[in-house]
């Protein structure tokens, strides 16, 4: 498995070698078929099975806290998603954090709608102390979580408005810096151009489609994915790589349809399709922190 980037390592790695890892990342996941398991968004939850299952990976969904401690025990990587929360999550999402946490075990969190309702921000504090191996969501919520964990570049949850963003990818990045070096792992910036963060590093992905804000579930998917890759890749090159297939798949898939219905399933088909040495070119810009 590959050791996250250091910047003191910087200067040694060039957009090839990372290119090489996320064709590596591509080519092992699809060989291996590893299992990802979610706990998703209630709305999302087929898009996201089915994005995980297009990039090569297996996909189980679960609800109950003994499932979620299964999984997160058997399962390459895990996936909490906080979009559409049922009570029985406050024993299920703390206990797939803990295991996956004490066992060493990657997962990948999406803050979806921080700030609404007091579990959900109950439980984001509580995800703080097992640190995430990649936390992805839009600009908002990243600096939303940055300020719930009362770290740099955040503001008061009490600003959040919900599942859109109000700022920009650029706005958040300070926030991510900050998460990425809390965390240990990475932080995926959700935009017109994606920002992915180590805490030392930062990469520009660019691509996608005006389309994926006319669909449900396209960021809810990105994370699944982002899961996927993470059970054979390093957090960084784990989210890296799927804004680059996210954003390839996207770009082509725009160019073949009309409208956002037939985007979905055009989309679903090119992540399916994309090469590993063509979402490793997808357009990248590599600076450091």
């Amino acid at each position: 498995m590959n050791l996250p980037l250091r910047k003191e390592d910087y200067n040694m790695i060039n957009q090839e070698d990372i290119k090489s890892q996320i064709i590596q990342a591509v080519e092992t996941v699809r060989q291996t078929n590893p299992m990802a398991g979610s706990v998703t968004n209630t709305v999302t939850i087929n898009f996201v099975a089915n994005a995980q299952l297009a990039v090569g990976g297996s996909a189980a969904m679960v609800y109950l806290p003994d499932e979620g401690e299964f999984l997160a025990n058997v399962g390459g990587a895990t996936y909490i998603n906080m979009g559409t929360l049922l009570p029985i999550y406050e024993e299920t999402l703390p206990q797939i954090a803990k295991v996956s946490h004490d066992t060493g075990k990657p997962w990948v969190l999406d803050p979806v709608a921080i700030g609404i309702g007091s579990l959900r921000n109950q439980l984001l504090r509580e995800f703080k102390q097992y640190k995430p191996s990649v936390i992805r969501g839009n600009a908002s919520e990243i600096i939303a979580l940055a300020g719930l964990w009362e770290l740099d570049g955040g503001t008061d949850v009490s600003n959040a408005r919900g599942v859109d963003s109000t700022d920009s990818v650029s706005d958040a990045k300070a926030a991510a810096i900050a998460l990425a070096k809390w965390t240990g792992g990475a932080v995926a910036v959700s935009g017109k151009t994606d920002l992915i963060t180590d805490g030392s590093v930062i990469a520009f992905s660019y691509g996608g489609s005006h389309f994926m804000e006319k669909i449900t579930g396209a960021g809810c998917s990105l994370g699944g994915v982002v899961a996927v890759y993470a059970t054979v890749a390093s957090p960084f090159i784990a989210a890296l790589t799927a804004a680059a297939v996210y954003n390839l798949a996207g770009s082509r898939a725009e160019n073949k349809v009309d409208g956002p219905g037939s985007f979905q399933i055009q989309f679903l088909d090119e992540l399916y399709k994309a090469s590993a040495a063509d979402i490793a070119s997808n357009s990248l810009e590599i600076k450091e922190v």
